[in-house]
């Protein structure tokens, strides 16, 4: 349901920055983050893997089309790649003894100019329909950039097969899952970027830190997608830290066990917080510009996600989202390594202020945030991002009180520029 006149009007006057950096984005801003590429310029195969990568996920075509030279096709191939090996995972009409040898082969698929699979039922088989295309367009790759492809490929589809009938137990099995699903694509992008000679060797070669970077993500869409995965009969929260809050996962979501649930909620997001240090760290390390941006984003985006969540009784009532001005705004303003860290630094005093004093987690969180805090002390211009002129949040309110119905169809416009942020 639309949000009436009154309601986008005070979500506009409470956020002003909202206001100007989605018309700054709409305006042509995106093109410095996020630039198209000219289609005609591009081979027929080439043409069909990034309408497919446009069809199946908007938020990955646009971040994917801003990488520069020849790497902006390798992380196409190898994201159509891991989504058709997605997909035979997803589809729960493809039995587990055709499914396991499936997942282990897949990646010898590569090679097979014919190879095809035409009975999925999943919304994105397209993607195994034409696998031809695909494959097709990998071997016409560098040899180095082929490697690394097929060799994470190889080690997803076992990973996969591995938690297809095996619940996450442990913390420890929590972090193995999202290193098969999240870590492995992380160790792979930071593999290709290396090769593409964009960034230095240590980046592919440091896979600690690259394995971080894919868990941080993983680990926030799985706290914030909690009711959406009961709903549908998924359970990845680890029974280890639940168990201590409920009998079974599913509890969690009965309104006379919400302060319960809340302090289970809590204690993920704390253990997601650490690899905020890691995180930080690999970013530092980036020099291409365009690379630095595919991976900022994400990550900004994450942390905003987990201070939305932390402490919010609406994870087990609803979807949590970040607002779209805000994601846009995150967008424009992580460009740069302070800038990142001074986004970080935001949103981990914004968990601070929210800790209550009786959570069971509350030193380890306090811990945590000492530990990013100390990474990402605010310094020089990004410190205060978002302190605006009088005259300049008068305008803002003026703007927002004149032309509400503007702005929501500008948001409406944005929304597959910002979907990273809600994906």
């Amino acid at each position: 349901m639309s949000a009436s006149p009154m309601e986008l009007l005070r979500k506009w006057l409470g956020h002003p920055e909202d206001i100007y950096n989605l018309l700054r984005f709409k305006m042509g801003g995106y093109r410095a983050v996020m630039p198209r590429i000219d289609p005609d310029s591009l081979g027929r195969g080439l043409r069909t893997c990034y309408r497919y990568l446009n069809q199946t996920s908007r938020s990955f075509a646009a971040v994917i089309q801003a990488l520069d030279g020849e790497l902006r096709h390798a992380v196409c191939i190898f994201y159509l790649v891991l989504r058709a090996l997605d997909t035979i995972e997803d589809d729960m009409t493809i039995s587990l003894d055709v499914k396991v040898p499936m997942l282990h082969e897949f990646h010898s698929y590569l090679y097979q100019p014919e190879w095809k699979y035409m009975e999925s039922k999943e919304k994105d088989r397209q993607v195994l329909e034409d696998f031809p295309t695909i494959s097709m367009e990998f071997r016409k790759l560098s040899k180095v950039y082929q490697d690394v492809i097929s060799d994470i490929c190889h080690k997803m589809g076992v990973g996969m097969a591995e938690f297809l009938e095996k619940k996450v137990d442990s913390q420890h099995e929590w972090d193995k899952y999202c290193h098969y699903v999240a870590g492995l694509v992380g160790i792979g992008l930071s593999r290709l970027f290396s090769a593409s000679e964009l960034e230095d060797p240590i980046v592919g070669q440091d896979t600690e830190l690259a394995n971080s970077m894919g868990l941080f993500l993983q680990k926030t869409n799985i706290i914030r997608d909690y009711l959406e995965d009961q709903l549908e009969g998924r359970e990845f929260w680890p029974r280890e830290v639940w168990s201590r809050y409920a009998k079974k996962l599913s509890d969690l979501a009965k309104p006379e066990n919400i302060d319960m649930a809340v302090q289970c909620l809590n204690e993920l997001i704390t253990n997601a917080l650490h690899h905020v240090p890691d995180v930080l760290t690999y970013l530092s390390r980036l020099k291409n510009q365009s690379v630095f941006n595919f991976c900022a984003i994400p990550q900004v985006m994450a942390i905003a996600t987990l201070a939305a969540c932390y402490n919010n009784k609406q994870v087990f009532r609803g979807v949590v989202k970040i607002r779209k001005g805000q994601a846009v705004t995150l967008m424009m303003d992580a460009t740069n390594i302070q800038a990142v860290k001074a986004i970080m630094y935001q949103y981990v005093e914004e968990i601070y202020q929210k800790i209550p004093s009786t959570d069971p987690s509350s030193s380890k969180t306090q811990q945590v945030i000492a530990s990013i805090r100390t990474m990402s002390l605010p310094g020089g211009p990004m410190a205060s991002r978002h302190h605006y002129s009088p005259i300049y949040l008068s305008c803002a309110m003026l703007l927002a009180a004149l032309s509400w119905q503007y702005l929501s169809t500008i948001s409406k416009a944005t929304e597959e520029y910002v979907q990273a942020g809600e994906n």
